[in-house]
């Protein structure tokens, strides 16, 4: 028994009234008049009769309600065991973890056993479903009785390269229990990894219908793990490049591991890299020498651990030639073309070759050969080119158009058909220039360079954006940068130059990386990673391949669509680690998936941690019926209310007859 205010109990101090009533208060003496008391010896007469209680019942009543009262106030509480309510009916789940973890010194296996124990020892009657679980739950049976047919479900669980998540299995349990409107039981087999555990604890709560039991199993062992490797998505030249590896220890001694460099199944080379105890260890390959086309590398390290599928990390690294892009320039200014061709020199890559021309030299030109178009500043070009231009655009093709002092004499913008309102000036004395005050970090051509702080605009030509997309602003609200689309096509506005005339902008750093991103955006160069991870999502086919056949081939080997599938899926998820090849009628694809390295640390979740999860259902069944076993406080100030309003009323017409009576008396 406990109390939640103590303090209240000092109020049983009052009881003392109902003793001065009964006691102290009950000798009245009635004065006599008398002559004189000198003749009278002074003594101390004792009266026994004067400190005899009267009214013993009465005195009773009283004290005992000042005492309940003071108790009340005390708001007392009891230790109660609750009972469980009534589950009829309950499901239970058997759920499997077969995450990459589980692959380590026979996990899986002893889950599975454990598994199966579980389901013998189900009531009769009792229906259960197996599933399995890393990141997404897969029903391996139906809701069933039928031992048989749940331990076949069982033994058809197989390893997967997904990483675990208790979210998920909290969040199905939900459903399962939303679903069946029965109350269920979670059979939890699994590592219970500490990484599995989702960063924001709330995800793991369980309403009041779901009954968790976790079954760990607790086999916690060192490992060594290729966590990470940094190597170039495409290249374009001859030179040997650099691949950076990390190599991890969990929960492992110092130790030196050796790591290779693997391209297309020959070994490149070898290194050896130390490794502290818990730590991390880089290994760096500068002999990276990559043939034409599409290779499969891998860093890998000796296998001497429980889990070597995370000793390899797999990558892509694809050898093309360089794409031409046709820049189009007045003849007599050639300041942009090479302000234009030298940022994209010196960003370190040349995927583009910039072939120039003149308007005039235009007119036999197909803009189709080339994966970008620059007009810079040339007015007005050639009916048929532009006309060109918007079939280019309509099709898939890109444009960037720089508008400058010959753009000011012409209604509209080319290709784009955008009104051109007027040219605006601002001298270069003194502090006469605008600036680029906005800018949508969110657009590719400004993700990465985001920040032109100290380039001056001198020079600008308004231009009605409409419906377009604004990607860049001045400080008097000029729009800078915009974006038009053009069918399949893309057309960015430019609303100044690259010639370092109508702006300083060639003299910042921020300039080259502008003219590769938006290099990059306009030619469409995928500069995605080299390697994706397990559970992630691959796209099949774009707008202009409606249609067409897709094939997907796993790491086995195995085709992962059907025909039907392979004519009408949009995207594929990697669902295994290894090399996936994606032939589209465009040309094949190869893409590296690895498995989350967060897997590759196997410590388990703390026991504190499991309770806490086990007991977040609590709340909800205090309030909606319990459904669990446990401790509860069970408050006894209603009780005791009753009981002080009992005695109150028993009081109140006890004492009325005493009250009577002494009135007869007197």
């Amino acid at each position: 028994m406990g109390f939640f205010a103590p303090w209240f109990l000092a109020g049983v101090a009052a009881v003392g009234l109902p003793i001065w009533l009964h006691l102290l208060k009950k000798h009245r003496s009635t004065p006599q008049p008398f002559s004189s008391l000198m003749f009278f010896e002074q003594h101390i007469q004792s009266s026994i009769k004067h400190k005899r209680l009267r009214y013993l019942l009465l005195f009773a009543l009283r004290t005992a309600l000042v005492a309940l009262l003071a108790l009340a106030f005390a708001k007392p509480y009891i230790h109660r065991r609750a009972l469980p309510a009534n589950r009829a009916g309950e499901v239970t789940v058997i759920a499997v973890d077969n995450s990459l973890s589980m692959r380590a010194d026979g996990r899986l296996e002893s889950a599975k056993r454990m598994a199966k124990s579980a389901i013998g020892g189900l009531r009769p009657g009792q229906r259960a479903q197996v599933m399995a679980f890393g990141a997404r739950m897969q029903a391996m049976s139906e809701l069933t009785d039928d031992h048989a047919s749940l331990g076949a479900a069982v033994d058809a669980i197989e390893p997967s390269d997904a990483r675990t998540s208790f979210a998920e299995l909290t969040r199905a349990a939900r459903s399962i229990a939303r679903s069946l409107r029965l109350p269920v039981s979670i059979q939890l087999f699994s590592d219970m990894q500490r990484s599995g555990m989702p960063s924001n604890f709330s995800d793991l709560r369980l309403n009041e219908d779901v009954r968790l039991e976790p079954h760990p199993v607790d086999k916690q062992v060192p490992n060594f793990t290729v966590e990470n490797v940094v190597a170039p998505r495409r290249v374009y030249d001859g030179k040997k490049q650099r691949v950076l590896a990390t190599i991890a220890g969990f929960g492992t001694k110092k130790a030196d591991r050796t790591v290779s460099l693997v391209l297309n199944g020959r070994v490149v080379e070898t290194k050896v890299a130390t490794v502290p105890e818990n730590g991390r260890a880089t290994a760096e390959f500068l002999s990276l020498d990559v043939p034409h086309g599409q290779n499969r590398g891998e860093v890998r390290i000796d296998p001497a651990d429980a889990l070597p599928q995370d000793d390899r990390f797999y990558f892509t690294v694809e050898r093309v030639e360089p794409r031409h892009a046709l820049f189009v320039h007045e003849a007599d200014n050639s300041r942009g073309l090479l302000y234009f061709t030298s940022a994209l020199e010196s960003s370190g890559h040349s995927a583009f070759i910039i072939d120039s021309a003149s308007p005039e030299q235009v007119a036999n030109v197909s803009p189709a050969r080339y994966a970008f178009v620059v007009l810079s500043d040339v007015g007005a070009p050639p009916g048929a080119f532009e006309n060109e231009l918007r079939s280019y655009a309509q099709a898939g093709g890109s444009v960037l158009i720089a508008l400058g002092r010959n753009s000011a004499a012409i209604p509209r913008v080319p290709v784009a058909g955008d009104r051109i309102e007027e040219a605006r000036y601002s001298g270069r004395e003194g502090e006469r220039f605008q600036t680029a005050s906005w800018l949508d970090s969110s657009h590719p051509a400004i993700l990465a360079n985001n920040r032109w702080e100290g380039v001056k605009f001198y020079q600008s030509i308004r231009v009605t954006p409409g419906d377009a997309r604004v990607v860049a602003r001045l400080s008097d609200e000029t729009p800078l940068l915009i974006e038009r689309q053009a069918g399949q096509g893309r057309i960015l506005i430019f609303a100044s130059t690259f010639d370092n005339v109508a702006n300083d902008f060639p003299l910042h750093a921020s300039f080259v990386p502008f003219v590769e991103q938006v290099a990059r955006y306009l030619g469409r160069l995928d500069s995605g990673p080299a390697a994706v991870l397990v559970g992630s999502f691959g796209e099949l086919r774009d707008s202009k391949a409606k249609g067409a056949s897709v094939e997907v081939i796993d790491p086995t080997g195995a085709r992962v669509l059907s025909l039907e599938e392979g004519a009408s899926a949009e995207n594929i998820q990697f669902t295994e680690a290894g090399f996936y090849e994606i032939h589209r009628p465009t040309g094949p694809e190869t893409v590296a998936v690895n498995a989350d390295r967060h897997e590759s640390d196997l410590a388990a979740a703390t026991q504190e941690d499991l309770a806490l999860w086990e007991n977040t259902a609590q709340g909800t069944s205090a309030a909606g019926g319990s459904t669990e076993t446990g401790q509860r406080d069970l408050s006894l100030w209603w009780y005791i209310m009753i009981a002080a309003l009992t005695l109150a009323i028993a009081e109140s017409l006890l004492g009325n007859k005493h009250l009577s009576v002494d009135k007869e008396a007197a």
